[in-house]
C-alpha cells in the first residue's frame, strides 16, 4: 500500500490507530490494510457524480453492502470535502437504484444486462439481483442521515432522495400485507433452496401484523418465516430518522407523517411477536416469526442481526431483553454459533458449518460492554486473517486457513469500525457515539 496513493485525512486516522496501539505492528498492518480496501478497489466516481460501489469479488452494488463498507469513511468525511463528495455519490446512487426498483437488492454499474442467475421475477437490465430485502431500504436511510450528522451538508436530500424516501415507506406499507397487497415473487430454479421463496416464489404464508416482510435475509437467504424481526428493528430506527429529515431539512408533513405512522405500526407489531420465553435465558428475541405462532430462535452473521441492534439503535446494550438475547445467541443454543480451536462466534447458514464470520464478530464487540472481551474479539481478529491481512466471509472455527471470500470489502470495513471503536474513534449521530469505549 502506497501511503501517498489515499487522503492525507486517511492517513491521519491510520498513523492515529498506530499511536493508540504502540508496537503492535500486526494491528497496525491489517488496520491499514482494511481501512483502505473499499477505497482503493471498490468505489468508482462515476460521469454522473455519483459513486459506483461494487462488493469486491462480485462486481455489483449492493445497497447493504455499500452502505456499510463506506460507514467508517464518515469520520475523515467531517472534514474532508473530497470523502464527503464520493459518499455523497454513493448516496445518490443507492436512491436512483431504490427509485429504479425498491425491490432489487443488487445492482449493475449500467443497464448491461448482467445478472447472478436467470430468476423469475421482474427484472431489467440494470438489476444484479432482485432478492426482496428489507435491509436494502433500511441502509441508504442510515447512510443519508449519519451524512447529515457527520458533515451537515444536506444536499443529498434532494429531489431523487425525496422520490426514493416515498418509495421505501410505500413498498414497506405493501409489505405489511404481503399475501394480498403484494405482487412481488421471487424463484430460483437449479439452487439451494435458500436462494428460492416457496409457494411459488411467494413466500411462506404469513398473516398482517404491523411488521414489514421481507423475502430474503441480509445474508441473501431466504427467510423461514416472513417477519425478520432486526430488519424490522432496523426500520423503526430508520424511519425515526426519515421522521427527523423530513421534519428538519425537507419540511413534507406528509413524509413525515407516513413514517410516523409506519414506525408506530411496526413497533406494535414488534412488542406482540418480536419476544418468546426461554428457559433458562427469560425474554428473548426471536430472528423470525410469522405471525402464526412460529418463531425461528437463531442469529445470522449478518446485519441487522438481533446481535447487532445497539449498533443499529434498536436498543441500548444493557437492555435486559437484549442482554438475555445475547447470552443466548453467543451459546450452543444458537444454531449458528460455532466454537473451535482457534475462534468462537457466529457464522450463517450461507457458509459452510463451523464457518464463523468476521462480521459478526466486529459486532460482537462493538456492541460488549466488557473490556475483556473487547480485548478477546481484537485478538481473534489477530490470529483469523489468514496471513492476509484481510478480513473474509466466514472462516473454519479450527483452521482459519479455511476461509470464503478473499476480497469481501464488508467485512473490513467492519474490522476497521471496530478498531476505531477501541481508539475513542465514533461516527458522529450513531448510538456508538453514546457509549464511549469502556465500560
Amino acid at each position: 500500500m502506497a501511503e501517498q496513493s489515499i487522503p492525507q485525512a486517511m492517513q491521519a486516522v491510520i498513523d492515529r490507530v498506530k499511536e493508540v496501539f504502540p508496537g503492535d505492528e500486526k494491528l497496525a498492518d491489517m488496520f491499514g490494510q482494511c481501512f483502505v480496501n473499499t477505497y482503493e478497489t471498490t468505489m468508482k466516481p462515476m460521469d454522473d457524480g455519483t459513486t459506483f460501489v461494487i462488493t469486491g469479488d462480485i462486481p455489483a452494488m449492493w445497497l447493504r453492502d455499500s452502505a456499510l463498507q463506506v460507514r467508517p469513511y464518515l469520520i475523515i468525511a467531517e472534514n474532508d470535502s473530497d470523502m464527503a463528495d464520493a459518499i455523497e455519490g454513493v448516496i445518490n446512487r443507492q436512491f436512483y437504484y431504490i427509485n429504479h426498483d425498491p425491490y432489487a437488492n443488487a445492482f449493475n454499474e449500467y443497464d448491461n444486462g448482467e445478472r447472478y442467475h436467470d430468476d423469475e421475477t421482474a427484472m431489467t437490465p440494470l438489476i444484479w439481483e432482485r432478492k426482496y430485502e428489507l435491509d436494502s431500504l433500511c441502509f441508504p436511510l442510515l447512510l443519508a442521515y449519519l451524512f447529515w450528522k457527520a458533515t451537515g451538508r444536506t444536499s443529498h436530500f434532494n429531489e431523487s432522495f425525496k422520490k426514493g424516501a416515498y418509495r421505501i415507506v410505500q413498498t414497506m406499507t405493501i409489505e405489511q400485507d404481503h399475501e394480498e397487497a403484494s405482487n412481488y415473487h421471487f424463484e430460483r430454479h437449479g439452487g439451494p433452496e435458500s436462494d428460492t421463496l416457496v409457494r411459488n416464489g411467494k413466500g411462506s404464508p404469513v398473516i398482517p401484523t404491523g411488521m414489514v416482510w421481507s423475502g430474503f435475509r441480509p445474508s441473501d437467504d431466504a427467510c423461514q418465516y416472513g417477519y425478520l424481526i432486526p430488519a424490522n428493528m432496523f426500520a423503526v430506527v430508520v424511519l425515526g430518522y426519515l421522521q427527523e429529515i423530513a421534519g428538519e431539512v425537507l419540511k413534507d408533513q406528509q413524509l413525515e407523517a407516513e413514517a410516523l405512522r409506519l414506525e408506530q405500526e411496526i413497533e406494535c407489531g414488534l412488542k406482540e411477536y418480536a419476544t418468546v420465553d426461554v428457559p433458562g435465558y427469560g425474554r428473548v428475541f426471536a430472528y423470525e416469526t410469522d405471525g402464526l405462532g412460529h418463531y425461528n430462535l437463531m442469529d445470522d452473521g449478518n446485519v441487522p442481526s438481533l446481535l447487532s441492534l445497539p449498533y443499529l439503535g434498536y436498543c441500548k446494550a444493557d437492555d435486559p431483553v437484549y442482554q438475555n438475547t445475547r447470552r443466548y445467541l453467543l451459546s450452543d443454543n444458537n444454531p449458528y454459533f460455532y466454537e473451535g480451536t482457534a475462534a468462537k462466534g457466529i457464522g450463517s447458514p450461507h457458509t459452510p458449518e463451523n464457518y464463523i464470520w468476521h462480521i459478526a464478530l466486529a459486532i460482537q464487540g462493538l456492541t460488549a460492554k466488557d473490556t475483556v472481551e473487547k480485548q478477546g474479539i481484537l485478538s481473534a481478529f489477530k490470529t483469523t486473517d489468514a496471513g492476509t491481512g484481510y478480513m473474509h466471509e466466514g472462516f473454519h472455527a479450527d483452521n482459519p486457513n479455511e476461509y470464503t471470500r478473499s476480497w469481501f470489502a464488508w467485512a473490513n470495513s467492519m474490522f476497521s469500525e471496530f478498531v476505531l471503536s477501541l481508539s475513542g474513534r465514533f461516527v458522529k449521530g450513531s448510538p456508538l457515539e453514546e457509549w464511549g469505549v469502556h465500560e
